[in-house]
């Protein structure tokens, strides 16, 4: 696959280059041409230095933007109902103030999962330790590996590096899949893993051999169900952060927040099947 000079062309099409944004010279009046403020923001200039003549700074000057707090409410209110994705989001919120909101509001939080309240996952990124146990567990398997809400994509990325194939990454919230896909340039791996804006509760898992899930725990008892109907025999399942509440683990790796559980399909099917068979009628 033949990339771009600049990859960012490709993967932030919609950004313009933010070089422009400070080397556009001012009208006479100090405005920037072009330049449009949210309510409630203001434009601050660069102060001459020692000797300069004043308003000689014209072609290359800092810009930053204030807004009360009483504003930034304001503005929020008036992003609802906006169509917009998060690199939109990053953009303004980087020129308002609102940056720390906007982005937990759009990556920390499901804000562009379009699925029922229950079923939404937060956004909590993977530590390296987090990544390593969880693939210490897969060692000296094979297949395909998916991950469920693959957040920036550093573990599809990492399956890939050790042999998976294909190695393939389900996630809702566009600005992360963006990420991942920058991930993926940078390592080298532009095109040879995958990364699919889909609904977790809505993708066909019956031909994965290897499924990681790092899920908060209001959805874990659910995704049990759709992986015993869904998955293959030899099927392994690693959940990170949090296990799998009414599954018996194979094995674990890690201890605290970085532990991981390893559960084998087959295994916790026959399990199923006992306790079924020693119930009473």
């Amino acid at each position: 696959m033949n990339m771009p000079s600049d990859p960012r062309a490709q993967l932030f099409p919609q950004a313009p280059r933010i070089c422009n944004l400070s080397t556009r010279k001012r009208h006479g009046n100090g405005s920037y041409p072009g330049r449009s403020f949210p309510h409630g923001a203001s434009e601050r200039r660069a102060a001459p230095q020692k000797g300069e003549p004043r308003g000689s700074r014209g072609s290359a000057v800092s810009v930053v933007e204030e807004m009360d707090p009483e504003d930034a409410e304001e503005v929020a209110a008036e992003l609802q109902g906006k169509k917009m994705d998060g690199w939109n989001v990053l953009q303004i919120a980087a020129g308002t103030g609102l940056t720390a909101y906007i982005v937990w509001a759009g990556i920390l939080m499901p804000g562009f999962r379009k699925v029922p309240l229950k079923l939404q996952v937060p956004y909590i990124p993977a530590s390296a330790q987090q990544v390593k146990n969880v693939m210490r567990l897969f060692k000296g398997r094979s297949g395909k590996i998916v991950d469920l809400g693959s957040g920036d994509g550093r573990i599809v990325l990492e399956a890939y590096k050790q042999g998976f194939r294909p190695a393939v990454g389900y996630e809702l919230n566009p600005w992360l899949l963006r990420l991942s896909s920058y991930r993926a340039w940078k390592a080298g791996c532009y095109g040879k893993v995958s990364y699919y804006k889909e609904d977790l509760w809505k993708v066909n898992l019956s031909d994965c051999q290897n499924v990681a899930v790092f899920l908060a725990p209001s959805v874990l008892m659910l995704l049990e169900k759709k992986l015993l109907m869904e998955l293959p025999e030899e099927a392994r399942v690693v959940a990170g952060r949090f296990p799998l509440p009414n599954w018996t683990h194979t094995d674990t790796a890690g201890e605290g927040v970085n532990q991981a559980w390893a559960y084998d399909v087959k295994m916790i099917r026959q399990l199923k099947k006992d306790e079924l068979e020693g119930s009473p009628v």
